[in-house]
């Protein structure tokens, strides 16, 4: 069946009697009816109202839209059953588009619509019909509504909210899971027939998925879709209204279906063995490679954490899991050496950390591989055989005795001689040297323990072949002590003794010190070198000795002081002694033995001078420096002020105490010398505060002849009259140049410029000193001459 037997087909169905009737049949209402809505009419004024009989009664007209035909599109008939024939009658309608869509037959009452109708738009029109008396015109029947309801065709396609539709679907889905739903629309009526009834196909994306006819919903229809193999798909969808038949109208849509991700694929390692290399040199944390297991899924389905499970070098290596590259990065865990070992083994795993239960079927999802290490040499510095070296040494050793050797090797399988030096910085008085060959430390300079006990020197190894390749180590010098210094007085004694003393009295107890430092201790011996009549030693082993009298009284008359040589020795090897002397006062004491006075007085008392002649002697020698000190001062304040006669000033003033300072600014004007005509109204001072306030005189002008010495003199004297004059220690010197020279420049600059011959023969008038020059000047004519 073609479609235009369809569509005939389809018109003789819809004009059917029961759907298109071009005339309506009127019915009187049946008596029994009337009365009964008579009954319910209220009463009005007392009376009974009466409603009239009705003579018409309207359906409903049945109108198809989008009518194509040329004239107007008949929709029915209005009858009065009061209407003769006789045209009496006017039938009038109102209401939805009256007299506009709708227009009415006064006379038959036929009703046409005028243009096309779009159900979409309005699916039903109310209007409202009435017939009157053409002469009287009143009605013949009450207004009446009536329906003009629309009746839909196919005319609209199926049609889908969004053009395009983004979904997703887990990969690896069983057969028949939901992807989304699409659902179109049709703007037809639902309720009429199949112009509304939409059922959904799939144009294209077959045989992945399929679409459930009547819902729309896709879903997927191939088992174990692999988003590693596709991971985008475009299905079309159709949806088609007349319930799918031939002759209905579609729409169709996209929907774009992304297979997300699940963890499916465990990581593999591209490589069996990786081979990787690090300089022996390189410091603990140093990344030296990395590795990496690939993974075909992604995101955190991707994500590995990487260990190292075996080999022999698990302990000189680590490896840490980068979270942003998903790579393994190998580092150095300790301290490397080429020379001890050159080649590592290590067994290193990658395992997800995000394993989907459902997949444990695939296999066990880690990996493994074998990183070879290699270790490559350096060139490195050498090394000592200790960290740091002591030696011990007696400080009475010969200059050139060797004290110890430090030894140093090149760790380098080459082996490369070295070469030893010392750091001067920490021998900067050059007591040390060393063999550069083999590293033997021997002295340069005699040892000193007392002045210093220990030497913290820095020793050098570096290789000849590569002088910068260098180590430094730490050798500590101790100087053990030899007793090599004699004990003396601990203090320096003050020690008198009484005139009154005793024999046997005490009168000092004596210690001494040693820079030395025996093993076993101090031990001193005190003894007198001599014998003494006057006094004794008497040793108290404890490194003490007292000094004891050994006569009767004492005379500082005769003898005001004694000396008393005292030997020290020591215990020690070789033994070691001095000679103190003790210097012992005689002073005069009281009873108990307090000292009163010693020999100073003693000694000047003889010579017959007492204790007030050497007071008045003092105060002679103090009263003579004071008054030296003031001749000094004065001298020195007359001191001239020119100071040297290059120093030649137009105003000099030299200020030789406090003076006026910078504020005496008008002592003199020195302009005035060379003009007295500008002389200025005398101003008052602004540096002091005279008493009393005087009143400036007023200087009377000089005249244009007036003399400079003349004007200078007359200005001097104001001065010294002047009660208001600057600070009185101030000194004005003024020195005039004097009058014009009668002789004119020797200067040849301006030679040139005359336009005759200058005479230069009063040169001879000034004496022989001008000689020369009046020979240079006045010889011109004769050099011409010549």
């Amino acid at each position: 069946m073609t479609i235009y037997q369809f569509l005939l087909l389809f018109l003789l169905w819809v004009c059917l009697p029961h759907f298109c009737s071009p005339e309506i049949t009127f019915r009187r209402t049946p008596v029994p009816q009337q009365r009964l809505l008579a009954a319910h009419v209220p009463r009005s004024d007392g009376k009974l109202l009466h409603r009239q009989k009705r003579g018409w009664m309207w359906n409903q007209f049945f109108l198809l839209e989008e009518y194509t035909g040329s004239d107007y599109q008949y929709v029915g008939k209005l009858h009065s059953d009061q209407d003769k024939g006789d045209g009496s009658l006017k039938y009038i309608l109102s209401g939805d588009g009256a007299g506009t869509l709708f227009i009415i037959d006064e006379k038959t009452g036929d009703i046409h619509a005028t243009r096309r109708i779009d159900r979409e738009e309005k699916a039903f029109y109310t209007l409202r019909a009435q017939a009157i008396n053409r002469r009287t015109l009143r009605p013949v029947e009450p207004e009446s509504e009536f329906v003009i309801k629309i009746h839909d065709i196919n005319d609209n396609e199926p049609t889908f909210p969004e053009e395009i539709y983004t979904a997703s679907v887990p990969e690896m889905s069983v057969v028949g899971t939901s992807v989304v739903q699409v659902t179109a629309t049709d703007a037809d009526d639902p309720s009429y027939g199949n112009s509304a009834r939409v059922i959904y196909s799939i144009l294209q994306g077959q045989p992945y998925f399929s679409v459930e006819p009547e819902t729309g919903i896709i879903r997927t229809a191939l088992p174990n879709m692999n988003r590693e193999n596709r991971e985008q798909y475009q299905v079309v969808i159709q949806a088609k209204d007349m319930g799918g038949q031939m002759g209905g109208l579609s729409g169709t849509t996209t929907v774009n279906i992304t297979l997300t991700d699940v963890n499916d694929n465990p990581p593999r390692f591209p490589q069996n063995t990786i081979h990787l290399r690090v300089l022996e040199s390189s410091p603990v944390g140093t990344a030296i490679g990395s590795v990496k297991a690939t993974d075909a899924d992604t995101g955190k389905n991707a994500e590995v954490e990487y260990r190292i499970i075996d080999g022999d070098g698990t302990d000189m290596f680590d490896i840490i899991t980068d979270k942003d590259t998903q790579e393994g990065i190998i580092t150095v865990k300790k301290p490397l050496d080429y020379e001890s070992r050159r080649l590592y083994t290590l067994k290193v795993e990658a395992e997800n950390t995000h394993v989907d239960p459902r997949f444990y079927y695939l296999g066990p999802f880690k990996d493994t591989t074998i990183v070879k290490i290699s270790i490559e040499d350096v060139d490195e510095p050498p090394v000592f055989s200790r960290s740091s070296y002591l030696f011990e040494v007696h400080e009475d050793i010969e200059v050139g005795t060797i004290i110890g050797t430090v030894m140093a090797r090149d760790p380098d399988s080459t082996s490369s001689p070295i070469r030893f030096s010392l750091d001067r910085h920490t021998d900067l008085d050059r007591i040390f040297n060393i063999h550069s060959g083999n590293g033997s430390l021997y002295t340069s300079k005699p040892l000193d323990r007392e002045l210093s006990q220990w030497h913290n020197l820095t020793v050098i190894a570096a290789e000849i072949n590569n002088p910068k390749e260098m180590t430094r180590v730490a050798v500590f010098v101790r100087i053990l002590d030899v007793n090599d210094n004699a004990p003396q007085f601990a203090v320096f004694y003050d020690t008198f003794v009484c005139e009154n003393a005793r024999p046997g009295q005490l009168i000092q107890t004596i210690s001494a010190v040693d820079k030395d430092d025996p093993l076993g201790g101090q031990k001193f011996f005190f003894s007198l070198a001599a014998v003494n009549p006057n006094f004794t030693v008497q040793d108290n082993e404890d490194n003490t000795a007292r000094i004891l009298t050994r006569k009767n009284g004492f005379n500082r008359h005769e003898i005001s002081t004694y000396l008393l040589p005292v030997v020290i020795s020591d215990n020690d090897y070789p033994i070691q002694s001095s000679t103190g002397t003790l210097t012992i006062r005689v002073c005069a004491c009281d009873s108990q033995g307090n000292m009163q006075s010693c020999s100073a007085e003693a000694l000047l008392l003889p010579a017959g001078l007492s204790t007030g002649a050497l007071i008045a002697i003092l105060l002679c020698i103090i009263i003579l420096l004071v008054v030296l000190f003031a001749a000094l001062k004065r001298q020195r304040k007359k001191e001239p002020l020119i100071l040297s006669k290059e120093d030649i000033r137009d105003n000099i003033v030299s200020y030789n105490d406090e003076g006026g300072g910078e504020e005496d600014t008008q002592a003199f004007d020195i302009g005035t010398l060379r003009n007295p005509a500008a002389i200025e109204e005398k101003k008052l001072r602004r540096d002091i505060m005279p008493e009393t306030l005087f009143i400036p005189r007023r200087t009377p002008t000089a005249p244009d002849n007036t003399d400079v010495r003349d004007f200078i003199n007359e200005r001097l004297k104001e001065h010294d009259l002047d009660p208001t004059a600057p600070p009185y220690d101030s000194l004005a010197t003024y020195a005039y140049e004097g009058n014009d020279s009668i002789a004119e420049s020797l200067s040849s600059l301006e030679s040139g410029t005359t336009d005759g011959d200058q005479n230069y023969d009063y040169l001879r008038e000034w004496g022989p000193r001008f000689n020369k020059l009046a020979e240079m000047y006045g010889g011109g004519e004769s050099d011409k001459d010549s």
